[in-house]
């Protein structure tokens, strides 16, 4: 299927790894520009480097997101650049643990501007932008929203924060023909994921205990399913749909443990 993103300008925050970074290829991949937005520049440069390297196009834009000064200024970079954005996806966070029990009023307003605060000053910045492109938006968010996972308050309101905003800005920017949509992401596979379950005990025993439990295959999303349900949602091929949440999981959120 033709998507129709050939030169497509797409801004992906956290692009340089994991998901973000498999976003990005698949993007590229159907033709479109990338733009990875994050902090490390040795990452994100060897990203755009890996998806030139593979012929495909991408560009970067250094930013701590938790800096509303350097996300404003990445989106300057990239109408600088190229003139226009045909798109955002809203991706970078980390799960970072703040439960309620042990976590303190800093501790969760730092999860909250980690995960989703550059959500909503990314989206602002880039939508002047996005108007005149008739652009779209994708957020992406976390199962821990809706199932909850323990020792996690801040990620888990922050997707909440997420889900929410998407169904906002879908009903704000129906008057610009704006599309908004979140993909909800469960267990997938990324070196972050292998970094948190090499630090149990068990690893091995653990993995093979979630994923028996994915309803489909039970076996682990893979980033580039994740990626190519974005790339559709981005593309003319979903003209007609806005503020869903989409859940590319092999069913684990919904589906009922005992089939």
């Amino acid at each position: 299927m033709n998507l129709k993103l050939e030169n497509k300008v797409i801004i992906v925050t956290g692009g340089s790894k994991g998901i973000g970074n498999g976003i990005c290829k698949v993007l590229a991949e159907e033709g479109a520009i990338p733009v990875i937005v994050g902090r490390n520049i040795e990452n994100v440069l060897d990203a755009v480097k890996e998806i030139e390297t593979n012929g495909g196009q991408a560009f970067h834009a250094f930013a701590e997101l938790t800096d509303p000064e350097q996300c404003e200024a990445a989106v300057e970079v990239v109408i600088k650049k190229f003139g226009r954005i045909d798109a955002l996806v809203n991706n970078a966070g980390v799960n970072d643990g703040v439960s309620l029990e042990k976590g303190t009023y800093n501790d969760f307003l730092t999860s909250i501007n980690r995960n989703l605060t550059h959500y909503f000053l990314m989206a602002h910045h880039v939508l002047p932008e996005l108007k005149k492109t008739r652009g779209a938006i994708v957020n992406i968010g976390s199962k821990t929203s809706v199932t909850g996972q323990g020792g996690t308050s801040g990620y888990a309101a922050a997707n909440g924060g997420r889900s929410a905003l998407t169904r906002e800005w879908a009903v704000e920017l129906l008057p610009y023909g704006i599309r908004v949509n979140a993909v909800i992401v469960a267990e997938c596979y990324t070196p972050l994921y292998d970094r948190w379950i090499k630090t149990l005990s068990n690893p091995e025993e653990k993995l093979k205990d979630i994923t028996e439990k994915i309803p489909l295959e039970q076996r682990m999303t893979t980033a580039e399913e994740i990626a190519n349900t974005v790339a559709f949602l981005i593309s003319e091929k979903s003209s007609h749909t806005t503020g869903q949440l989409l859940f590319v999981d092999g069913g684990y959120t919904h589906l009922d443990r005992s089939i």
